[in-house]
């Protein structure tokens, strides 16, 4: 197993966000380079041969199920959301952690988000995507999606507000806008570089299209300054309400196990829970892949690891309430439901796999040696997504299958549609990540280069060490 040297640790004990010897231009040549210089290699190679193989099953399930129906998922009475709204839910909660680190983290200063914001903001948008599909599907008439928006059309009609599908249209909606402005206004300065670096006329030109005409000047700093944290602050409450909207959809609802007032925070942390551990799951592999140890360091896995610590303790704190409500709230129903029905019931050993994933395991990170250790730090992180997939599946399934009438109870077997649908998601998941990792800078190159003078003032100053010599950065200004 992979443990970090100590070495790199400063005198407060904290390992740098920045490793020392760097410059403006060390930063980003580095960056720059994995887009415009960079060969294929054998692992982007693999990575997008994956994705693109599970994209095309994606391709393969959606006909189906456009052809047949919906009816080619193990969907039944009374199980009619099964693995369709388990997934959606779960990707959802997937996109938090982008936001959550871009906007939020840079309100309260943290610069630690510094080297992961990037690659997590494109996280969201990606997992928003393959979120967007599933109700789609679910309609029965994907072609028809526009029916839910409020358009003026000569019949007069319009969306049934009480319909909690509407509310998920608006939020997710909403959500992937603003998201997707985030990101983009964060690229500008660095597609300016790529666009001064490039030598190909084509990718010259491409760049400096969507650099919008940067230049880097005092004016300009400031504007992108004054937009960003314009973003960031529209965007840190829809943190909060997508995934609270999400939530009341089965609030809203009075299945046993739906109705309760805890679900809002109990999903927004699971959300952030799972988010941060798909970040750790990209984040360890990439900077193996591509050498970027000195950017992502073991503070930020650490903090990302801390993070993800005290988030499952809410959501093991949820779980509790979950219990105590069913136990307290003497409704025959709800008792039977979540005293009863999950831990020893016929899908019992989901729900005690579930405990072992999401409670359990996550406790080893109070401990720093495991924190240090990437490997196990990575193997935890993959455990958690699988237990919060477990924790949306069984919140819907486990509700529907048992309710009020027994005479109704069935089960639940999800088809090889069901699973193919799943998988193909994440291969369009995989296809979108190596994309932009091949086409746009996977780290915040001017945000990076802030970092610079901090980290020499922590180790003394790196020019006055002779450690580096600063190299003019085309596209940079100071």
């Amino acid at each position: 197993m992979t443990t970090l040297p100590t070495s790199a640790e400063e005198p407060n004990g904290l390992h740098p966000v920045l490793a020392p010897g760097h410059t403006l231009g060390t930063v980003t040549d580095k960056i720059s380079e994995l887009v415009l210089a960079r060969p294929l290699n054998w692992r982007w190679i693999t990575g997008i041969t994956v994705g693109s193989s599970l994209l095309t099953l994606l391709l393969v399930s959606v006909a189906a199920v456009l052809a047949n129906g919906i009816g080619v998922w193990g969907l039944n009475r009374p199980v009619m959301w099964a693995f369709d709204i388990t997934n959606f839910v779960w990707w959802v909660g997937i996109g938090h952690a982008g936001t959550l680190i871009s906007a939020i983290l840079l309100l309260l200063k943290q610069e630690w988000r510094t080297s992961i914001n990037r690659f997590a903001e494109a996280m969201t948008l990606f997992a928003v995507a393959c979120a967007g599909l599933f109700p789609l599907l679910h309609m029965g008439r994907p072609w028809l999606f526009y029916w839910l928006m409020p358009y003026p059309n000569t019949m007069a009609l319009w969306p049934q507000w009480r319909s909690p599908l509407v509310w998920d249209v608006f939020a997710v909606s909403t959500y992937a806008t603003v998201s997707l402005l985030f990101w983009y206004v964060g690229l500008v300065p660095d597609l300016a570089t790529l666009r001064d670096r490039a030598r190909n006329r084509w990718l010259k030109l491409i760049y400096g299209i969507f650099a919008l005409g940067w230049r880097g000047s005092a004016k300009h700093w400031h504007r992108y300054r004054t937009a960003y944290l314009l973003l960031a602050g529209l965007a840190t409450p829809l943190v909060v309400s997508v995934h609270t909207v999400v939530s009341l959809d089965f609030t809203a609802g009075i299945v046993p196990g739906w109705h309760s007032t805890i679900f809002p925070p109990y999903f927004v942390a699971g959300a952030i829970f799972s988010g941060f551990a798909m970040v750790l799951t990209l984040a360890i592999p990439l900077r193996g892949a591509f050498g970027l140890h000195d950017f992502i360091t073991q503070r930020h896995l650490d903090n990302m690891a801390k993070v993800m610590l005290a988030t499952g303790l809410i959501v093991a704190y949820s779980y509790t309430m979950e219990f105590f409500f069913a136990w307290y709230g003497m409704n025959i129903y709800e008792y039977q439901q979540i005293v009863v029905e999950r831990p020893t019931g016929p899908y019992a050993p989901f729900w005690w796999a579930l405990m072992t994933c999401n409670i359990l395991i996550p406790q080893a990170l109070w401990s720093p040696w495991v924190r240090r250790n990437v490997l196990l730090l990575w193997v935890i992180s993959i455990i958690v997504n699988i237990g919060m997939w477990l924790e949306r599946f069984l919140i819907i399934v486990v509700s529907l299958h048992a309710d009020y009438i027994p005479a109704s109870w069935r089960m639940f077997y999800p088809t090889f549609w069901d699973f193919s649908t799943f998988l193909g998601t994440i291969g369009l998941f995989i296809t979108l990540l190596f994309l932009f990792i091949r086409v746009l800078p996977v780290i915040a190159m001017a945000e990076m280069r802030e970092l610079v003078h901090e980290t020499q003032g922590h180790n003394g100053g790196a020019h006055a060490s002779g450690l580096s010599t600063p190299t003019p950065t085309p596209g940079v200004e100071s």
